[in-house]
């Protein structure tokens, strides 16, 4: 007599691809939710939304590597939730909040910066580092996609904030919409914190500094977020100082081999 089989959803020896999918299907839900509170001008949930998903997105690549659970479907399925989380839903939150009264203008920006966020995810699925320029993986090629979704989002948080400096941000809406659409397609390089070590002397350091973070999210969050895309912005000059100097240490390294192969 045959015993019954239980049902599986998947093998067993597939279940540690679950979790991270499930994140990433959790992004995607945040994302296209953002735009219904939008629609319904309720921005400062929609904001906090965004904000989740990004959490999200840093998530589920890290516990994929952690558990081993990456796979081709996973990194597919990622790269469409970001192009919905941060290529569409932000600026259709810019879009219901200041970018509609521009009338053609204001929906051919949110045009630009989707079409820019597609070809940023586009051309980073294609991009292979090669073996010997292994510390080019600690810089992304241009912002990455859930930067730049809350990045455009600056102007809203400001005007969401308790802060006043007298200025008036809706009016560059447009300009720095445009702006950051740019930085997504361009080739300038931003650090990526995914190949950095933390040794366990400093474990201690980087979990209280996390954890102020929260709490600053939890009490200023708006005045946080505006402060992160601020700071982010300035790092760049920074980011592209040192990539230079990582450039030419290699290509310094790469000459003098090639002059010792021909000695």
């Amino acid at each position: 007599m045959e015993q019954n089989k239980k049902f599986k959803l998947v093998s067993s020896k597939k279940t540690r691809y679950l979790l991270p999918n499930i994140l990433t299907l959790g992004g995607v839900c945040l994302g296209i939710s953002s735009i219904k509170f939008a629609i319904d001008g309720n921005f400062s949930l929609a904001v906090l939304l965004i904000l989740f998903a990004s959490i999200l997105d840093a998530l589920d690549g890290r516990i994929a590597r952690l558990i081993k659970g990456t796979s081709e479907f996973g990194k597919e399925l990622d790269s469409l939730t970001d192009f919905v989380s941060f290529g569409i839903a932000p600026v259709f939150i810019l879009y219901f909040w200041e970018l509609n009264s521009y009338g053609k203008l204001g929906w051919a920006i949110a045009l630009i910066y989707s079409v820019c966020c597609v070809l940023r995810l586009a051309r980073f699925n294609l991009t292979k580092i090669d073996n010997q320029q292994q510390w080019k993986s600690n810089f992304f090629e241009g912002i990455p996609s859930p930067a730049g979704g809350l990045l455009i989002l600056m102007p809203l948080i400001y005007e969401l904030s308790d802060l006043n400096f007298q200025i008036n941000l809706k009016n560059f809406t447009p300009y720095f919409t445009i702006f950051i659409a740019l930085l997504l397609v361009s080739k300038t390089p931003t650090l990526s914190l995914k190949k950095i070590s933390i040794s366990s002397k400093t474990t201690i350091f980087l979990l209280l500094a996390v954890g102020l973070i929260f709490i600053a999210l939890l009490f200023y969050t708006f005045e946080t977020l505006l402060l992160f895309g601020i700071i982010y912005l300035l790092t760049i000059p920074i980011s592209i100082f040192v990539f230079k100097k990582q450039q030419k240490k290699y290509s310094s390294k790469v000459s003098d081999d090639d002059h010792e192969d021909i000695l």
